[in-house]
């Protein structure tokens, strides 16, 4: 018995009986042979971290574009600290830890820069329409590896797809992740965010303390971890009385969480400034992607498969424009678009 095969005993004889089990896992897509170290959950994880579209979630905005500051979330910190918040949660209910961590730390490689102003643009110009969840799912089977994918499992790949909520309901019976860590980093995600985004907006001075509702504050407090730890052990509590049927806050806890992201809606993410700084983020957007669709040329590095390209342009062009950070938008509009000064001598 390999190390591998013992981890995957181990799981079987510790984890609630309702966890997703590495050694039975769905599968990938392709099949391929298994590691003798680490089970299927914890080679999605490393592979994920090791991508490159991992890596560019550090320079692409979560709510504040290039803030004058260092401690405002990116992309990046809002996938790190989802996985914290599912970790928890899914060890504290026996849960499989490894499969949270690879759908928490997968679920945004797919979003745009400029946060969802990015997803709003693109949305608009791709005659398919886009969503950030379905691009991440398409990362992880397609762009990476130079087309080759990541060739995750079952498992990461639904709970990938399915993490996304938009301002809908946090456990819709209908859109539900395949395993109860898929929900584990569903619920984490809305957790994360609202109170990230809500400590960033404090620190931006777009809000103060006194501005959020007085019936959120007597209920989750009135400090950025302690909200979290309330909101964390509501759901745990709660799962774990109904037996991990399902993961899900309470009632009033999920009521809570509804009113701070609407609070977030009216004071942060549609604030005035937000709004005039993403309506200068997706005119940019705007305009490269018309240049690309005219000049697919220009960034397709394969000059034989250009024809390929052409024919589906709309597709290449968005899938160019989503991988890109926001620094890197930045440089390619300053090259297309303004002139270089002419220096004479």
């Amino acid at each position: 018995m390999n190390i591998r095969e013992k981890t995957e005993k181990i799981e079987r004889e510790i984890l609630h009986d309702k966890a997703a089990k590495a050694s039975l896992s769905r599968g990938r897509l392709r099949k391929e042979q298994e590691c003798e170290i680490r089970t299927c959950f914890q080679r999605d994880r490393d592979r994920i971290i090791h991508s490159k579209s991992f890596r560019r979630l550090k320079h692409k905005t979560q709510v504040f574009y290039a803030p004058q500051g260092d401690h405002f979330r990116t992309r990046l910190t809002h996938v790190l600290e989802v996985s914290q918040i599912a970790r928890t949660i899914s060890k504290a209910l026996r849960l499989n830890e490894d499969l949270t961590e690879a759908i928490a730390l997968g679920h945004d490689l797919g979003h745009t820069p400029f946060g969802h102003a990015g997803e709003e643009i693109l949305r608009q110009l791709n005659p398919d329409g886009f969503a950030h969840y379905k691009q991440s799912l398409r990362v992880v089977d397609v762009l990476e590896k130079n087309g080759k994918g990541l060739n995750l499992t079952e498992e990461v790949r639904d709970g990938i797809i399915k993490h996304s909520k938009g301002r809908g309901k946090i456990i819709n019976n209908k859109d539900m992740p395949l395993t109860l860590e898929g929900s584990v980093v569903r619920i984490s995600d809305i957790i994360a965010y609202v109170n990230h985004d809500l400590d960033d907006a404090l620190r931006a001075g777009l809000i103060v303390d006194n501005d959020i509702p007085i019936q959120i504050r007597n209920v989750i407090g009135k400090t950025y971890s302690g909200r979290i730890n309330v909101m964390v052990k509501d759901v745990i509590k709660n799962s774990a009385k109904i037996d991990c049927n399902s993961i899900s806050p309470t009632e009033m806890m999920t009521e809570i969480i509804y009113q701070l992201r609407e609070f977030l809606y009216e004071k942060v993410y549609e604030n005035k400034v937000i709004l005039e700084e993403f309506r200068k983020a997706k005119e940019i957007l705007r305009q490269l992607y018309n240049y690309y669709i005219n000049n697919i040329e220009v960034i397709s590095k394969k000059q034989d498969d250009l024809s390929n390209k052409k024919k589906n342009r709309h597709l290449f062009v968005t899938d160019f424009i989503a991988g890109m950070t926001d620094r890197f938008v930045m440089t390619e509009y300053k090259r297309l678009f303004i002139p270089n000064r002419w220096d004479t001598f």
